[in-house]
């Protein structure tokens, strides 16, 4: 759980901005619902190495230097990530919004040194780039692991293999034995819907049916991410933003998914509705329940469909998902849902309200939203 620069701010990022993120991670309570990462995505650095090769901060942006932001963002109690790629070009230099050539391509142990120094935490390591086979991907991925791993250092490892990729082969490999983490699609955007299948960009519900057949690669300690929260962020060309029903389904089913949950919001300035969805600890403790198992879609009319998730305890998360532009009643069944036993306390994790079901459960759904259920005994 944590947060990352990229959908809010693009490259537009300082270390002011990033000092301000970490306050405002634990003055809004987001730590203590267990967000610890603070991420900074791509343009962080120098547009070229120091004489020695070495990756640097870019001197005006990040004037005192990562290790010293690094130090702040722990001296929060909080842990420090950073951005990096296999190849030449970031996405950002590939794409022309940042001067440069600094990717790790044959600098993997010296940048992985860099960073065990400077105290990060967390790596963020992406492709980008339209070349290169499968093979050369894992290659790529296992030598930055191995570099890390060689540095004493802890850091989760995440990567992707999907952007400028036409392959996506985040969706087509069990990264499990590489990384801590992979992403298994193109970049998320702020929509509900754009009805691509793995290509660039990609709504809530695209992600999901992408990502849902891939659960039995995820587990503790080696995940499936289908990308950052797109909850309460906005003002992204060509994109409405989320409703508030829209981000809660959304925030539901990256719970039900066991997924990374990494906030792409502004969070210096968090509307009480965002705050809301981000900090439910019912919702949160299904998406860090420690058995670790993705939920499966347990059944599929069309635009209605009931998922099921496993908890530890013998407990079972459920949610009643309408992706259909009118509300809708989703009725399952504890058999339907592997719930055990014939009688079960319901709790709506949104709305507090409990019940006991004798066998059926049945709710309203909003459009575009959805109905998050725990089961007990």
């Amino acid at each position: 759980m944590g947060w990352n620069s990229w959908n809010t701010f693009g490259c537009d990022i300082n270390e002011q901005l990033i000092r301000d993120t970490a306050d405002a991670m634990v003055s809004s309570g987001m730590a203590a619902a267990g967000y610890e990462y603070v991420v900074i995505d791509d343009c962080w650095f120098d547009p070229q190495r120091a004489a020695d090769g070495s990756l640097r901060a870019h001197p005006e942006r990040f004037p005192s230097g990562i290790k010293a932001l690094a130090d702040y963002v722990h001296g929060k109690g909080l842990k420090f990530g950073i951005y990096q790629v296999p190849t030449e070009l970031t996405c950002a230099q590939r794409g022309g919004a940042y001067p440069g050539a600094t990717g790790s391509l044959g600098h993997e142990a010296q940048d992985a040194r860099t960073f065990a120094d400077w105290g990060v935490d967390y790596l963020k390591y992406d492709w980008c780039s339209p070349e290169g086979t499968l093979e050369d991907q894992i290659d790529a991925f296992t030598l930055m692991r191995d570099a890390l791993r060689d540095t004493g250092r802890e850091i989760l490892y995440s990567i992707n293999a999907n952007s400028y990729h036409p392959d996506k082969n985040g969706a087509k490999y069990d990264w499990s034995h590489i990384a801590d983490q992979w992403r298994t699609t193109e970049d998320i955007k702020p929509v509900w819907r754009t009805g691509n299948p793995n290509t660039y960009p990609m709504g809530v519900t695209d992600i999901i049916d992408v990502t849902e057949p891939l659960r039995d690669w995820a587990g503790p300690g080696h995940w499936n991410d289908p990308d950052m929260l797109e909850v309460g962020v906005y003002h992204v060309e060509g994109f409405p933003g989320l409703t508030d029903t829209e981000a809660a389904a959304h925030f539901s089913m990256w719970a039900m998914l066991a997924a990374p949950m990494i906030a792409g919001n502004d969070l210096r300035s968090i509307p009480d509705g965002v705050h809301g969805i981000l900090t439910n600890r019912a919702v949160l403790a299904v998406n860090q329940d420690p058995l670790g198992v993705a939920a499966d879609r347990v059944r599929d009319d069309g635009d209605l469909e009931v998922w099921a998730k496993p908890l530890a305890g013998g407990e079972v998360a459920v949610a009643l998902f309408n992706r259909s532009e009118t509300a809708a009643k989703i009725t399952t069944t504890a058999k339907e849902v592997g719930a055990p036993g014939k009688r079960h306390r319901v709790t709506d994790l949104w709305s507090g309200r409990k019940w006991l079901s004798h066998g059926e459960i049945s709710a309203d759904a909003p459009s575009h939203g959805v109905r998050l259920l725990r089961l007990g005994r």
